[in-house]
């Protein structure tokens, strides 16, 4: 069975943690498929897929590009798909469009937008329109200009209140979970307590009812930046350069092909009246 909006709730209510990561592929989402609870084809895809410094240059259809591919890879794993800067800000008639895209197009089960009051009209017209929507708040990316860098948000009085407010009103606007990132621990807690909707912790503590990670971090496939909230669970990067190194080796001293990964004539003879 394919988990749903009311997987999520019922591990909510039982107290079960919810396990998410991004991912942005088919051979990827197909290691991932069963194994955890939901996927994120995030629009970090425009940092781990695109090389990109941020994810502002992000599109719809780059969204439906990979997110379809992750789709296709899931026959159990719930899978969101974020919905790109500047795809739903404009309008609630754009939003609800592109949200439509992301769901007849790439086949997902869900969209996620960040923000808090101010998209709480495109929540509503999304879910009343038959679209799950996951929130997002605390450090959203797309606003990385606007917070003047990727800062831990919330860690006032005054910020921790609007921030609670903020999770009351996307749960009001009828968003089915609330992705919270760089949140104070206490305050994540507080907020996971407040709602009736599952929260998704990513630097949020252990308080939260699910957590989510970029699969390349918590797979230690870049070791040039990791975030306080990051654990690796493997050192994949080193493994694979080591297999890339090897694979080089192999080919510039003739061992790689041998005789066991070679095709063979039925009579090798003859060749002989080709020359």
């Amino acid at each position: 069975m394919k988990n749903t909006v009311l997987t999520f709730k019922e591990m909510k209510e039982s107290g079960e943690k919810i396990s998410m990561l991004t991912c942005y592929d088919y051979s990827t989402a197909r290691l991932m498929d069963g194994n955890i609870d939901g996927i994120l084809v995030g629009d970090s895809l425009g940092n781990t897929m695109m090389g990109y410094g941020d994810t502002l240059p992000v599109t719809i259809d780059d969204m439906i590009t990979y997110g379809g591919s992750v789709v296709r890879g899931c026959q159990k794993t719930f899978v969101v798909i974020d919905m790109p800067f500047m795809s739903y800000q404009l309008s609630v008639e754009q939003g609800l469009e592109n949200a439509g895209r992301l769901m007849k197009e790439a086949r997902c089960q869900a969209v996620k937008l960040e923000g808090g009051a101010r998209v709480c009209p495109q929540i509503k017209a999304m879910t009343d329109a038959g679209i799950p929507v996951m929130a997002h708040l605390g450090l959203t990316p797309q606003s990385v200009n606007a917070f003047g860098g990727n800062k831990v948000q919330g860690k006032s009085e005054e910020a921790a209140r609007i921030l609670l407010e903020d999770a009351y009103k996307v749960q009001e606007a009828g968003a089915f979970s609330v992705v919270l990132e760089c949140v104070p621990e206490q305050l994540a807690t507080l907020i996971s307590e407040k709602l009736t909707i599952p929260t998704i912790g990513i630097g949020g503590g252990n308080g939260c009812d699910g957590q989510i990670l970029v699969y390349q971090d918590m797979l230690g496939m870049f070791d040039d930046f990791k975030p306080k909230f990051v654990q690796h669970f493997a050192k994949i990067g080193e493994e694979m350069t080591r297999a890339f190194q090897a694979y080089n080796a192999a080919v510039k001293d003739k061992s790689f092909p041998d005789d066991d990964h070679s095709f063979h004539m039925k009579d090798p003879d003859s060749l002989k009246r080709l020359y």
